[in-house]
């Protein structure tokens, strides 16, 4: 068999000729991750039928770590990262910092934040307990997993003392969800991806909740869609005790709001 990656190797044809842009290194991936050519086969013909190409591997990477994902969980987006690196810029320079991602998902935030920043007490909340089975395997053996929704599951002893507050919520407005690419409409579960009428009930949620789970000078990141911030930031409520900016991704599509308390 021709490696993969080659000019004219059969695999990366057969990937491309089903619309994978990067067919080239999923071939070499595919080849590199199968025991031999069955299991190659059948691992090409589920990723030609629309099969996430990670949750075909087992991992994704994420910056600098390769985070365990499986089979119907959220695989966390690359646009994240400046989610992640916000967190960590957050939790920088404070000492024994409270670090809680909700909506952890696999818990990509929380991992990163681990490995970036020595001390932090590490938390972490998914409803999908599927889900958290990979986060368990990403996190440090200390950091803490709950499993509830918002902050149902986050221990009461936390009620105040959270210093950074980070999520990637399901914001994808209801209506909206057939316009996902079929990788996610498919294979992802929709909780993990739409969030009402307007994509912003769980990032409501999550603010009028972070106005008493944060610590005095605790800060709030939350990843939305361009286009939602302005509607988030005028709610009545949200911005009366925070001061809200935005940082904009790379993408031109998603911003990081981050909400601090008024001094």
């Amino acid at each position: 068999m021709q490696p993969a990656g080659l000019l004219g190797d059969p695999l990366a044809d057969a990937l491309r000729r089903a619309g994978c842009v990067f067919a080239e290194d999923e071939a070499e991936l595919l080849s590199r991750h199968a025991a031999g050519p069955n299991e190659l086969a059948d691992l090409c013909a589920r990723r030609i039928a629309g099969e996430p190409l990670e949750h075909l591997l087992g991992w994704v990477q994420f910056g600098n770590l390769r985070l365990s994902v499986g089979f119907g969980v959220f695989v966390p987006r690359q646009r994240s990262l400046l989610l992640a690196q916000e967190a960590v810029d957050a939790a920088t320079g404070r000492p024994g910092a409270v670090v809680l991602e909700a909506f952890c998902g696999v818990a990509p935030i929380a991992s990163a934040v681990a490995a970036a920043v020595d001390g932090v007490q590490v938390h972490a909340a998914d409803i999908a307990a599927d889900a958290l089975v990979h986060a368990r395997r990403n996190l440090p053996v200390d950091a803490q997993i709950h499993h509830g929704i918002g902050f149902d599951a986050v221990p009461e002893s936390l009620r105040g003392r959270v210093d950074v507050i980070a999520a990637v919520p399901p914001y994808v407005p209801d209506h909206a969800f057939g316009l996902l690419a079929p990788e996610a409409r498919d294979h992802e579960p929709r909780r993990a991806l739409t969030g009402g009428a307007d994509g912003l009930d769980h990032v409501d949620a999550l603010i009028t909740g972070a106005q008493t789970w944060l610590s005095g000078d605790g800060v709030l990141l939350i990843e939305m869609n361009v286009g939602q911030f302005d509607a988030v930031a005028s709610r009545d409520g949200h911005s009366s005790p925070f001061v809200i900016d935005a940082v904009p991704g790379e993408d031109g599509q998603t911003v990081v709001a981050r909400f601090r308390r008024h001094r």
